[in-house]
């Protein structure tokens, strides 16, 4: 340990002296930082950080601090770090990689700063820190904390601004604001620095345990405003097991808000709001994978990332999903809800919706069965409510959205070429017949399976999404199944059957349910009025007509040829964009970026996602929610003009804005060429 911490403290500006005054540990600490600068160890008048981590550590003796300082500490059984910072000086600004938390039970407390305590309504359980971590101007920093002991404690901290520019050595050392690994990384992450082995992933022995990150705000500024920048991941769990992420906001992040690696068993996330990340990189909101036995995710709001909400990519065990608000996710990537490789996870009593996909895909590779998705509740899919994969389909299109509805199973091969094991959908063989005042509803279904009916409030076709759990019934050995209805109101109804061999299998088609005097009720159209928004509630009632909106901006901007930077005059025109959507908060917007012909197809299609994603991230910055904005890119498949002057050109580089109104206000458009870059 000692060689090892030599190394890292020569990369954070630690003396040899200081590092020649290593005495025995003490048991534990209480300390209280009071200086928000950082730097080297200095005896002097105030207690870094830094100090305070090394002293817990055992890194750094007490003798080798100043009088002054030595007046912030308290022996203890376990050490704990508080913060007593100027007010008006809160902020953090790291010169380089803090050391590693190592010393088991420590507690790195964010909430002992004075003034800690202020909540926002939507966020009760995550209050605003005071104290924030971030890198100092123009440094790059890796990790804003790596934990690396066991039963460590990071509570009620703001950090954000973390990533490392890509390079060898960080194949294997994870950019992000909280990083859980079971080693110190080494402190020389030059670009010639090779790949960090030496984490003896293969020996349980080695792993860390107990890790709690709770009630914290990672990636994004105390105002909730996007960074300049970005941290990489917001939570990086690489080989840690029972770690406990509860309560915290994690926002705005490159990559993925949650992702395990190597092995997280026992993992819980909840309670947490994960809120539109994956701007640039691995774009799933919390993607899992690794070995995962024994983790749940549960009671978290999951909205506005770019690709699913949750995203289990071949694990080693299963996973509970239970009792989340996953909604507005896949803005740029149009993936299920809640995509799921492996056997035996549990999804139920989520609320799914608003995404332009199906709400839980199953893949069919690996062989994926026994996945339980029962007493959900979905709204606004583009797509099924369950999605179970077949392997022939095994386009990239096909393990971001799913295949669509499963022909009835043909053949006993299917079992282990779809997923679920290819379980049949429930049949409505008679929707319905009357017996006395009530109906039966009878149908079939794979033999010995549970049949859940639920009740279809919407109207998007004969796979609408699935509404409220009504009733469940066995079908019996010969697979048939049997509903009482004893109620005179008509209903749309669809069903879904559960094997525990098998798993859940996709939706029925919709069938509706006359009342007694042969009427049924009325359905929602496709585009119900909502309120976009990741917070607030998702309106199912319209709110009276007003006028006409006008928008006096124009619909797109134009980008110079090859480039996908936001040119001056184009900021101009989405700044009025910005403001229009600030005044009228039930716009959303569809970003669709196009290029001129003159390159490859795919080298086009890329260039114009960029386009987009450049127009969105400015309209991030600006403060629009990016559950309000969703990016397609079409390359150079819808030209503006036909031509091939410079002039047709200069048009066709453009990003088109195509507004929506959530609660179904006319729209008049406008557009003009002011920003036009001609070659």
């Amino acid at each position: 340990m000692n060689t090892l911490w030599t190394v890292l403290a020569l990369g954070t500006g630690l003396s040899l002296v200081t590092t020649g005054a290593i005495a025995q540990a003490p048991s534990g600490y209480d300390i209280t930082v009071n200086s928000a600068i950082d730097g080297p160890v200095t005896p002097d008048e105030s207690l870094t950080l830094r100090e305070a981590i090394l002293l817990a550590n055992g890194a750094l003796a007490l003798e080798a601090l100043s009088s002054a300082e030595q007046g912030f500490v308290t022996p203890a059984s376990t050490s704990t770090i508080g913060f007593d910072l100027p007010s008006d000086d809160t902020a953090i600004a790291l010169t380089a990689a803090l050391p590693p938390l190592q010393a088991p039970g420590l507690v790195l407390d964010g909430t002992s700063q004075p003034g800690y305590g202020e909540t926002r309504p939507y966020l009760p359980n995550t209050p605003v820190p005071v104290v924030s971590l971030t890198p100092a101007e123009g440094i790059e920093v890796l990790t804003g904390l790596t934990i690396t002991g066991s039963d460590v404690t990071v509570r009620g901290l703001n950090i954000y601004g973390f990533e490392a520019v890509p390079r060898i050595a960080t194949l294997t050392t994870p950019s992000a604001d909280i990083l859980v690994i079971n080693r110190d990384l080494p402190a020389d992450l030059d670009p010639d620095a090779p790949m960090f082995e030496g984490l003896e992933l293969a020996d349980p022995e080695a792993t860390i345990t107990g890790v709690t990150i709770e009630q914290n705000w990672l990636g994004t500024r105390l105002d909730e405003s996007m960074p300049e920048q970005r941290s990489a991941a917001g939570v990086v769990v690489h080989n840690a097991t029972d770690v406990r992420i509860a309560n915290n906001l994690i926002q705005h992040h490159e990559a993925s808000g949650v992702i395990t690696g190597f092995r997280a068993d026992g993992l819980e996330l909840d309670g947490n709001a994960i809120i539109g990340n994956g701007l640039a990189g691995m774009p799933d909101g919390v993607r899992l994978e690794g070995s995962l036995i024994g983790a749940a995710v549960t009671n978290n709001l999951i909205c506005a990332n770019d690709g699913s909400g949750i995203y289990l990519f071949k694990p080693d065990g299963s996973v509970q999903i239970e009792s989340n608000a996953i909604r507005f996710n896949g803005r740029r990537f149009r993936r299920a809800a809640v995509y799921v490789m492996g056997h035996g996870h549990t999804i139920v009593g989520n609320d799914i919706g608003y995404q332009p996909g199906p709400g839980v895909a199953v893949s069919a590779y690996p062989q994926s069965n026994r996945n339980l998705i029962r007493a959900n509740q979905f709204t606004g899919l583009d797509g099924l409510s369950i999605d179970l994969l077949a392997q022939g389909n095994s386009d990239i299109l096909h393990f971001q959205r799913g295949d669509g509805p499963n022909p009835p199973r043909n053949h006993h091969h299917r079992r282990a070429e779809t997923g679920n094991g290819a379980i049949n959908a429930p049949d409505f063989k008679v929707y319905a017949f009357r017996t006395g005042p009530d109906y039966a509803i009878v149908g079939q279904a794979d033999p010995g399976s549970e049949v859940d009916l639920y009740q279809i409030k919407e109207d998007t076709g004969v796979y609408s999404p699935l509404g409220e759990p009504l009733m469940t019934t066995t079908a019996d050995a010969d697979g048939n199944f049997s509903f009482d209805w004893d109620t005179e109101t008509g209903a749309w109804v669809s069903a879904i059957a559960s094997d525990p061999e098998y798993g859940t299998s996709e939706p029925s088609p919709v069938i509706g349910l006359p009342a007694s005097d042969g009427t049924l009720p009325e359905r929602l159209p496709a585009t119900i009025p909502f309120e976009a928004s990741c917070y607030g509630p998702v309106a199912s009632t319209p709110t009276p007509r007003i006028e006409p909106i006008v928008l006096r901006v124009p619909r797109n901007i134009h980008f110079a040829l090859d480039q996908s930077f936001i040119s001056l005059e184009s900021s101009f025109i989405l700044d009025q964009i910005a403001d229009a959507m600030q005044t009228y908060p039930s716009l959303t917007v569809e970003l669709q970026g196009h290029t001129d012909p003159r390159a490859s197809v795919g080298y086009n299609q890329a260039l114009s996602e960029r386009r987009a994603l450049a127009a969105r991230d400015y309209l991030l910055s600006r403060g629009i929610a990016a559950e309000r904005m969703r990016i397609v890119p079409f390359g150079e498949s819808r030209r503006r003009t036909q031509g091939n002057t410079t002039l047709d050109y200069a048009r066709d580089r453009r990003v088109e804005f195509i507004f929506t109104d959530t609660q179904g206000l006319d729209i008049i458009f406008e557009a003009v060429e002011t920003d036009l870059q001609i070659e």
